[in-house]
């Protein structure tokens, strides 16, 4: 359900749907069922930015390259009256866009190839009244998004080039000299020493803020580097004067043997001694600076006392320097969340900065699967919705005076359209419709929302996605998909493999049980040392409910999840018969073996207590390996090789080698150089063939059908 448009509203819209030539709704009988193949037709939108006087918004459009085995990512604009389609302005690997206050230039991220091999991403410059792109930056390591000066002068950026990275571009390397080569053997002496999707961390080179002056013809003047020293600085934004440039930071060189922080500092802009502007008991998030310069707004995590696995995000504003204040403290519900799915855009951002009007600060939330924009009184505190519907806002930004915001929307039936939002009326408009052909001929329905009682008489909220043309009274087969985190939850976004799921005849459910976010910090917490545990009841009452409702076959259910949800999925079939099949993906099987590998620490005692050697019964105890001769469910383990935030030794590979050892029904799928973001931003032919392995696993032990290449050759 959309926010209510004018009649005028209403006219731009049509008028639009005639200009990007939307084709006529096929009827019933023209309609087919959603494939795992239409991914390779998806198109995203991601990063959108509102021009200051609001007449045009620009974005990245992303989509499936040609190779089917990356995406290209693109710069197009649209004018946000919605009377003219959105149209290209760059092509292939761009990104990024931000607009000059001006309006006369677009500054954005490009990523060239050399010698076959794409380079670190550069500035680039686009003059909008008509000409070609130039680069302004040519840094060894790379530049980061651009933030514009308020007077257009200047632009601020991170890169993680060094000194010692200058000093090659003045001289030419001789391979016949040691001094000159450059050593790949790692010296690793931090915990933290790789991320996953991110590669290895180099800690001799964190990004700093950086500037380059921009002539009023668009030349530029060399980069120049504003901060040294060994920590790293994100998220540049100037203040309104430009004297200053405000970002975030954690100044420890360990941070994991502390309570998570970061906060927010300035900097002359032409360098200097840092001030902190904005510091809680807690990381802070994105900000934004007050249209006086005299505040900030942020999105902060509060760190419970005793340490809590979960925190719930709030709002907090405060005059630079001074101790803030927390707006949301009475809205228990988080703060710029999101909705757990598969369809946000692989490549480009996705901004939700905090957004300043006279008297309030707009943000997202997420509350109860859906997400959307409220506004948050800096009085009283009320927080009132600015945006409803069964939605997930997924990003967005505002011109200065808060009028007018450009929105990416997501629904259950819709990818993802651009949005202009008018703040006083409430009104909005669609503004692209790149997805409008393919959703055309696809028979897509919104899931079914239910509630549900579990064991304890706690209340557990559920989306069941039914198959087109679900008849009444017939028992399905049943797939429970659980979302990852554990501090996640599904929403009213689109899910792709949720909805094939249903297109293939499943009934499929998806709840958020205890210990997901957007129910409340309680809620969320209460997993603490109990993971896997209680939640695996709430989910197995949730299938109770379908079955007592009638709309499934008890004797052929599924169950499937990953990382978290593949965590949860091990569990179940060490703890019940009632499943005909299993897909575990991206899971954790040993906790200790976990601890020690992963791609983060958890020397908090967030999850567990304390270390593998401290708590060896906890950890042997939540951990589906120690349990695994009880396994009698057919189960498939799906690992992404480059998996580092779950390991493929420390879970799907066990499970495989154990269940093997003991003759029972499984089987590893294993995707080359694919990170944990397998799902959501993985090379599109393995997103598909790990849709296709997911059911190819339930069709043959729930339906009978097919399943020869999971046989023993």
């Amino acid at each position: 359900m959309l926010v209510p448009r004018s009649a005028l509203g209403a006219a731009f819209v049509s008028a639009f749907a005639l200009v990007v030539g939307t084709p006529p709704a096929a009827t019933g009988a023209d309609k087919r069922t959603i494939s795992e193949t239409d991914l390779f037709r998806f198109v995203w939108v991601a990063d959108p930015q509102i021009s200051s006087d609001g007449t045009r918004v620009a974005f990245v459009r992303v989509s499936v390259n040609k190779k089917k085995e990356g995406y290209d990512t693109a710069i197009w604009i649209v004018s946000s009256d919605g009377r003219e389609p959105a149209r290209a302005l760059t092509n292939g690997t761009d990104t990024s866009p931000r607009f000059s206050p001006d309006g006369r230039w677009l500054a954005f991220d490009r990523v060239v190839e050399k010698d076959g091999k794409p380079q670190p991403p550069q500035l680039w410059l686009l003059p909008l009244q008509g000409g070609e792109a130039r680069a302004l930056t040519e840094l060894p390591k790379g530049a980061g998004a651009a933030a514009w000066s308020p007077d257009g002068s200047t632009i601020a950026f991170t890169s993680g080039t060094s000194d010692k990275d200058l000093a090659k571009l003045d001289k030419k390397p001789d391979p016949d000299k040691d001094e000159d080569r450059e050593s790949d053997v790692r010296v690793v002496t931090r915990a933290v020493y790789r991320l996953n999707g991110a590669g290895y961390l180099d800690p001799t080179r964190p990004a700093h803020v950086w500037t380059v002056a921009v002539a009023p013809d668009g030349s530029a003047s060399k980069p120049r580097r504003v901060t040294t020293g060994g920590f790293a600085e994100n998220n540049p934004k100037w203040s309104p004067d430009g004297n200053r440039i405000f970002f975030i930071s954690n100044r420890k060189k360990e941070p994991y043997y502390d309570a998570p922080d970061a906060n927010v500092y300035s900097v002359p802009a032409a360098g200097g001694e840092l001030e902190l502007a904005a510091d809680i008991d807690g990381p802070i998030g994105d900000f934004s600076l007050s249209p006086d310069g005299r505040r900030v707004a942020f999105v902060g995590t509060l760190n419970g006392k005793p340490v809590r696995s979960y925190n719930q995000p709030d709002l907090f504003a405060a005059e630079l320097g001074k101790p803030p204040t927390n707006l949301t403290a009475a809205y228990d519900f988080d703060v710029d969340g999101g909705a757990a799915g598969d369809q946000r855009a692989p490549r480009g951002g996705q901004p939700a900065p905090p957004v300043w009007t006279k008297d309030a600060i707009v943000v997202k939330t997420s509350e109860r699967g859906r997400v959307g924009l409220q506004r948050v009184d800096l009085g009283s505190h009320k927080v009132d919705a600015l945006t409803r519907g069964d939605e997930e806002v997924m990003s967005y930004t505002a011109t200065p005076d808060a009028s007018r915001f450009a929105l990416v929307v997501s629904t259950p039936t819709s990818i993802g359209d651009l949005f202009l939002l008018d703040a006083a009326s409430g009104e909005r408009r669609r503004l692209t419709g790149l997805d409008d052909a393919l959703m055309a001929e696809l028979e897509l329905t919104p899931p079914e929302e239910i509630w549900y009682t579990s064991f304890d008489g706690r209340r557990i909220h559920a989306l069941v996605q039914k198959p087109p043309h679900f008849e009444a009274g017939k028992k399905y087969p049943l797939i429970l998909n659980i979302h990852g985190g554990p501090h996640a939850a599904y929403g009213f976004t689109f899910f792709h493999e949720i909805q094939w799921m249903a297109a293939k005849g499943y009934v499929v459910l998806y709840p958020n049980p205890r210990g997901s976010s957007a129910y409340g910090q309680e809620f969320g917490n209460v997993i603490q040392y109990r993971y896997p545990g209680d939640d695996y009841k709430d989910l197995m009452a949730g299938v109770d409910d379908l079955v007592k409702r009638g709309l499934v076959d008890p004797q052929r259910m599924g169950v499937t999840g990953g990382s978290g949800g593949g965590v949860l999925t091990n569990w179940t079939v060490t703890q019940t018969d009632r499943f005909a099949a299993a897909v575990s993906q991206r899971s954790i099987s040993d906790w200790a073996s976990w601890w020690y590998t992963a791609d983060f620490t958890l020397f908090q005692p967030s999850w567990f207590r304390g270390a593998p050697f401290e708590q060896a019964a906890d950890f042997a105890a939540r951990s589906a390996i120690t349990h695994v001769a009880r396994v009698k469910t057919p189960l498939m383990l799906i690992e992404g090789e480059a998996d580092w935030r779950t390991p493929p030794a420390g879970g799907g590979e066990q499970m495989f080698r154990a269940l093997k050892y003991l003759k029972k029904p499984t089987v590893m799928v294993r995707f080359p150089e694919e990170s944990h973001e397998l799902s959501r931003s993985g090379r599109p032919w393995h997103r598909v063939e790990r849709l296709r392995h997911i059911l190819g696993w339930f069709d043959k032990y729930l339906l009978g059908q097919g399943g020869e290449a999971y046989e023993v050759e």
